[in-house]
């Protein structure tokens, strides 16, 4: 996935620091990502939904906000009004671009904001948001015990996820004064909430106030045992579906063209996680899982082994198959499953010397009321299955670098 640093011109004139994750094709879409209060673009969370939502095809540009992470100006100035301007010029900048969003993410109070700032840019088409609050002013019970100093000598710093900031009486007001409800009435896009139900930041009720307040079409997904910073890999990834697959209906993605040469289309693999073996298994824009080794190996058994993968295509292709036969010759055929195993196995070569290769073992059953030569013919069948021949025919892989 390419990534681009770039910087932007925040509500103030200020330059923001921000991140723009490239699809390794075709473009087929922009998403900008909001992040949560005191936090930064790169955050785990949010740098694994650019990630997946990179490997369908969508652009996606993650910020710090004014007086955060690489960002200018002073995080004291800054008010919950002023994040909704730099969400506003950063999808400005997009647009600058040619890419104008058409996809809204936001995370904690960056939800909260996103919801605001959806109805100032008129390219969105869908906004999703990840544990946010329903009230704004929820965010001043992080630095409760501060609010008297605050309100008494106009700011005073906290410390918040063992960093100090300074809070200012300005960020405090507008905060408390922000009504969302009206804003999320008339937000004419496509919503998605996803909330954890055991969130201790903020509670699961404000997910059901902002579903409550919204008009259709509107979607809510439980992020089960989910920390509010959604700090596990796999909470991450699962958010990182959702969204995906939620998302590509409202933005109207299509696969493109496969490339030629490539009837198919392009199999794209891509680290998940360097410190590990973790692996992105995308397929055009539509489909997507994930590769690893087993924990005994080092991986951390999220997913299926490359024979795994393998031997998944023997045995749906040979299922595929045999259907197909049955199906067109009419007969009785209820039910196909497929059964692989691979290990390597002893064999002889051309000239009787002993050699290892690759051994795959199916076994096929087939349900319902078929006589014995029809089961003897679905056996036979099952041999002529293309990924088949291509195992027990000798295959040809070519490899090349990137801009070598």
């Amino acid at each position: 996935m390419p990534t681009e640093r770039i910087t932007f011109t925040g509500h103030s004139g200020e330059e923001l620091a921000a991140r723009l994750d490239l699809p390794d094709g075709p473009h087929l879409g922009t998403a900008l990502f909001a992040h949560c209060f005191t936090c930064g673009k790169d955050i785990p969370a949010a740098r694994r939904i650019a990630s997946r939502l990179a490997a369908m095809g969508l652009a996606v540009l993650r910020f710090d906000f004014t007086g955060l992470g690489h960002s200018d100006g002073e995080f004291g100035n800054t008010t919950f009004t002023s994040n909704v301007g730099d969400l506003v010029k950063a999808a400005d900048y997009l647009a600058g671009r040619g890419m104008a969003p058409g996809l809204l993410i936001g995370h904690s109070l960056g939800g909260a904001a996103v919801l605001k700032a959806a109805g100032d840019i008129a390219s969105i088409k869908a906004v999703a948001t990840i544990g946010a609050p329903f009230d704004p002013g929820h965010v001043t019970h992080n630095f409760g015990d501060a609010l008297p100093e605050i309100a008494e000598k106009g700011s005073a710093e906290v410390s918040l996820g063992g960093r100090p900031f300074r809070i200012g009486a300005e960020f405090v007001r507008d905060v408390e004064e922000e009504q969302l409800a009206p804003a999320i009435a008339g937000l004419k896009k496509a919503l998605l909430v996803l909330h954890a139900p055991r969130d201790a930041i903020v509670g699961i009720e404000n997910a059901t106030q902002i579903f409550l307040a919204a008009k259709h079409p509107k979607s809510f997904v439980t992020l089960d045992d989910a920390d509010h910073l959604i700090t596990r890999v796999e909470d991450a990834e699962y958010a990182a579906e959702v969204i995906a697959a939620w998302g590509a209906k409202y933005l109207g993605i299509r696969p493109p063209a496969p490339p030629p040469g490539a009837p198919e289309g392009v199999v794209r693999v891509s680290e998940a996680d360097p410190g590990g073996f973790l692996q992105d298994v995308t397929h055009g824009p539509a489909h997507h899982t994930l590769a690893d080794e087993p924990a005994s190996y080092g991986g951390t058994d999220r997913g299926m082994t490359p024979y795994g993968f393998l031997s998944a295509g023997l045995g749906a292709c040979t299922s595929m198959t045999i259907r197909m036969y049955a199906r067109r010759k009419k007969w009785p055929l209820a039910h196909v499953s497929v059964d692989v195993t691979h290990d390597k196995v002893h064999a002889e070569d051309a000239e009787g010397g002993a050699q290892k290769i690759d051994g795959f073992h199916r076994l096929i059953t087939l349900e319902g009321d078929l006589d014995d030569d029809q089961r003897t013919r679905l056996r036979e069948i099952a041999d002529k299955c293309p990924v088949h021949r291509t195992l027990e025919a000798s295959s040809k892989v070519t490899t090349e670098l990137a801009g070598g």
